[in-house]
């Protein structure tokens, strides 16, 4: 929810993001202004699960969730900055970063989401889904958990043919392949490929928890069987043993 440094120090976005050449050898990116994560609980958890979810379902892929970190656009600008509250880059190395430039990753984030509010609507709305526009994100996302500004609470953008940022109108993520919906006060995601949904850590607990107890359950009923079975078995042998002092062989043919 870190939105930017102070606009007023930002270049101004022309119809192009131009690289500007360092005039020091040695110039320093920070990893944090010291901003809160987000202004209220709601907007925090909405940002840590929606990384909770997109790091777990890209674990094999060669792709890094980035949360609340910043993004450097231009090299030799420190001050040309933001910080995504979600963003996803793909084929960069898997490691952890104190934050992205794009000019050493080599690769724009391929979609991005921002948890928006009354507060930063017209930063998320106008300055954000431009510079990404022109950055070449090929998604954007906005999500207002308490439906101050956005319809239905959750808005997606695709970059058309002409790299403009068109409405999704399906809710449906291209670059993730997953279903994009708003349920209560989080992103829930929902595979294209078999429709199953990505579970929250809550969630997957509880299934975890289920799992546990129909397996034990399984087994006290292996239990239960197996000592049927042994009841059954010794109940023959006494009667088989009743039948031999009576002089009958079962074991006799007939």
């Amino acid at each position: 929810m870190v939105a930017i440094t102070d606009q007023r120090s930002q270049p101004q976005i022309t119809n192009q993001v131009q690289a500007v050449i360092p005039t020091t050898s040695e110039i320093v990116y920070p990893s944090s202004d010291r901003e809160p994560l987000a202004e209220t609980q709601q907007h925090v958890l909405a940002i840590l699960m929606t990384l909770a979810l997109l790091r777990l379902y890209l674990q094999d892929q060669q792709a890094v969730v980035f949360a609340d970190q910043f993004l450097y656009y231009i090299e030799g600008n420190p001050r040309a900055r933001v910080a995504p509250d979600v963003m996803v880059v793909f084929d960069i190395e898997k490691r952890l970063y104190d934050n992205y430039k794009i000019w050493e990753g080599k690769q724009t984030p391929a979609i991005i989401f921002e948890v928006t509010s009354a507060g930063t609507k017209e930063v998320d709305w106008n300055f954000k889904k431009t510079l990404y526009e022109q950055l070449g994100v090929t998604e954007y996302w906005l999500f207002d958990p308490y439906g101050e500004w956005v319809a239905e609470k959750l808005q997606g953008f695709r970059l058309n043919e002409d790299d403009i940022y068109k409405p999704i109108s399906d809710n449906c993520s291209q670059v993730l392949q997953l279903r994009v919906q708003a349920e209560e006060y989080l992103i829930v995601f929902y595979r294209l490929d078999n429709g199953e949904k990505l579970l929250t850590p809550e969630e997957l607990y509880i299934a975890a928890q289920e799992a546990n107890q129909r397996a034990e359950t399984a087994n006290q009923r292996v239990e239960v069987a197996n000592k049927q079975a042994l009841q059954e078995k010794a109940r023959a042998d006494r009667l088989a043993e009743k039948l031999r002092q009576l002089g009958v062989d079962l074991d006799d043919e007939i």
